[in-house]
């Protein structure tokens, strides 16, 4: 589904990613690890267009990208999760649901059932603005404003940051059963280990903007990734 070469990325002066190659495939979790400030998030911003690259090559099903904006990105099937959600808090659930439609055809501009009935609690709460919301509540809300999108790749950064145990579960959850239907491929930035261990299929580890470990999650050993992602 998505494939990285030697992608690099600049803020000013300061080189941050460091010729990163990767790899996410549709059906599987790939995730991203490393301690902060290694640049997963300046990744994931490289892949939906927020930051442009400085170089290298990005393709989605083997059609080779330039740098494009994060509309067309998201237009040729990229959502992106960001660290910290960024609902917009004086818009009720429904209106951020349906500002996902901004890069729809406006013939399926409408909110499936689906979206529901993986977070129930949205559907309760359509009326309500997303300030009022709790912070799980909201990070099920930006995750679903992404599924709106109909993405082909998935970008989450950070999505158990300062969530309630209880929800962690169900975002979880939600994580497994899109991946199980393997219409996407799945990139998962996460500093909470089990979680992210617990999904993945394939994992990259980013150490100072460059890649240190990759692979089937299977063929790495668990001691061995956990020291990498914890010093």
């Amino acid at each position: 589904m998505l494939s990285i070469s030697d992608l690099t990325l600049h803020y000013g002066r300061s080189q941050i990613l460091y010729n990163v190659s990767m790899q996410a495939n549709a059906g599987e979790v790939t995730c991203v690890m490393g301690t902060n400030g290694v640049g997963k998030t300046s990744l994931m911003k490289a892949i939906s267009g927020t930051h442009a690259r400085s170089g290298g090559t990005l393709s989605l099903d083997a059609e080779n990208l330039p740098v494009l904006s994060p509309h067309a990105m998201a237009q040729k099937g990229v959502a992106y999760v960001p660290q910290g959600r960024e609902i917009f808090p004086l818009m009720t659930v429904r209106e951020n649901l349906q500002t996902g439609f901004a890069c729809l055809p406006r013939n399926v501009r409408e909110i499936p059932d689906h979206i529901f009935e993986l977070f129930p609690v949205l559907k309760k709460m359509q009326g309500r603005r997303g300030g009022d919301l709790s912070g799980g509540q909201q990070q099920q809300l930006a995750i679903a404003r992404a599924l709106i999108t109909q993405p082909r790749l998935l970008l989450l950064d950070e999505p158990t940051e300062g969530i309630q145990p209880n929800i962690i579960a169900q975002i979880g959850d939600v994580i497994r059963y899109l991946r199980d239907e393997g219409r996407m491929a799945i990139i998962l930035v996460e500093q909470y280990f089990d979680f992210a261990y617990n999904l993945a299929d394939s994992v990259v580890v980013l150490q100072r903007g460059a890649v240190t470990l990759e692979g089937d999650i299977a063929q790495i050993d668990r001691n061995t990734l956990l020291g990498q992602v914890s010093v």
